[in-house]
C-alpha cells in the first residue's frame, strides 16, 4: 500500500510524520492477528507483573537471583508496553499513523529496554557462576549492594544507549516515502526511509548492534563454560542435577531473546525479508516475553509456591471486601 507523504510533510522537505503498513489488507485477518496479539500481551503482562508482585512479597524469594528475575518482570512490561499497543491500534483503527517525535519515544524505549535486558540476562548468569563455582563467598560477593549496581549498570547502559542510537537515527533526514514497513519504529525499516547514502549509518548501527548483543552474549557463555566446568567435577549425582536445574530456566530465556534478536539484527541486509522481519519482531516481543514467566514458575517449586501464596492473599482479601 503506498500513501502520499506529501499530506504529512508540510513545508519541510522532510517527513514529519510515518505511517505503518497494514499486516493484511483483508479485516477478517487483522482481527484474527488482533486478537491473538491481544491474548498473547495479556499473557506476558500478567504473568510478569504476578512473577514482579510474588518476588517482592516473599521474604523468601529475597535473593539474588530472585531480584534479577523481579528486575527482568518489569523489563519485560515496559518492552512489551513500547510496541504493542501501538500494533494492536494499527490492526483496528484507520489511524495508522506516528509522528517523528512519537517515533523516536517509540525507538528509544524499545532500544533502552532491549539493551537492558541483555545486560540483565549476563547479571543473572554471573550470579548463578557466583552462586554454583564460588558458593562460600557468594553471599559476600552478591550481597544486596552488588546486585542494585548490577541492575543499575543494566538499566544505564540500556538508557545510554537508547539515547545515543535513537538521537543518532533521527538526526537524519527523511524524504519519502513515510511508509515503515513494519509493525512498529525499528532500525532497520526506519534507516530504509532515510535520505541519500546511509551505508555508513548502517554499519555504525550494525556495529553498535554487535556490541550491544554479543558482549554480553560472551559474558553468558564465559560464565556457563566456568559453570559447566565445574558441574563436571562434582562427586554427587545430586549436586550435579540440583546445580543444572538453577541455570536450565535461564539458558532456555538466553536462547530465545539472544536468538530470536541476533537472526533479526546480525544477519545480512540483502537476506533481509519485511515479512520474516515482522514474524521475528512479534516473537522476540510478544512470545518470549508471555513465555519467560512460564519458563520460570513451571520450572521452579520456589517461583510456584510464591505464586500461590500471593494468589490466596488477593483471594482472600476480595472475599473480605465482598
Amino acid at each position: 500500500m503506498s500513501l502520499n507523504c506529501s499530506l504529512w510533510q508540510g513545508n519541510s522537505t522532510s517527513v514529519k510524520h510515518f505511517a505503518f503498513a497494514r499486516f493484511s489488507e483483508v479485516t477478517e485477518q487483522c482481527f484474527l492477528l488482533f486478537t491473538l496479539i491481544l491474548l498473547m500481551f495479556l499473557a506476558s503482562l500478567t504473568g510478569n507483573t504476578l512473577i514482579a508482585i510474588a518476588i517482592w512479597t516473599n521474604p523468601v524469594l529475597h535473593t539474588p537471583m530472585y531480584f534479577f528475575l523481579a528486575n527482568l518482570s518489569v523489563l519485560e512490561i515496559g518492552y512489551t508496553c513500547s510496541v504493542i499497543p501501538k500494533m494492536l491500534q494499527s490492526l483496528v483503527s484507520e489511524a495508522q499513523g506516528i509522528s517523528r517525535e512519537g517515533c523516536a519515544t517509540q525507538m528509544f524505549f524499545f532500544l533502552f529496554l532491549g539493551t537492558s535486558e541483555c545486560c540483565l540476562l549476563a547479571a543473572m548468569a554471573f550470579d548463578r557462576y557466583m552462586a554454583i563455582c564460588s558458593p562460600l563467598h557468594y553471599a559476600i560477593r552478591m550481597s544486596r549492594g552488588v546486585c542494585v549496581h548490577l541492575a543499575m549498570v543494566s538499566w544505564g547502559v540500556g538508557c545510554m544507549v537508547g539515547l545515543g542510537q535513537t538521537n543518532y537515527i533521527f538526526s537524519l533526514d527523511f524524504c519519502g516515502p513515510c511508509e515503515i514497513d513494519h509493525f512498529f519504529c525499528d532500525l532497520p525499516p526506519i534507516l530504509a526511509l532515510a535520505c541519500g547514502d546511509t551505508s555508513h549509518t548502517e554499519a555504525a548501527v550494525f556495529v553498535a548492534a554487535i556490541l550491544c548483543v554479543s558482549s554480553p552474549f560472551l559474558l553468558i557463555i564465559a560464565s556457563y563454560g566456568k559453570i559447566l566446568t565445574s558441574v563436571l567435577i562434582m562427586p554427587s549425582p545430586e549436586g550435579r542435577q540440583k546445580a543444572l536445574s538453577t541455570c536450565s530456566s535461564h539458558l532456555l530465556v538466553v536462547t530465545l531473546f539472544y536468538g530470536s534478536a541476533s537472526v533479526t539484527y546480525l544477519r545480512p541486509k540483502a537476506s533481509h525479508s519485511p515479512g520474516i522481519d515482522k514474524l521475528l519482531a512479534l516473537f522476540y516481543t510478544v512470545v518470549t516475553s508471555m513465555l519467560n514467566p512460564i519458563i520460570y514458575s513451571l520450572r521452579n517449586k520456589e517461583v510456584k509456591a510464591a505464586l500461590r501464596r500471593t494468589l490466596g492473599k488477593k483471594k482472600v482479601l476480595t472475599r473480605g471486601y465482598v
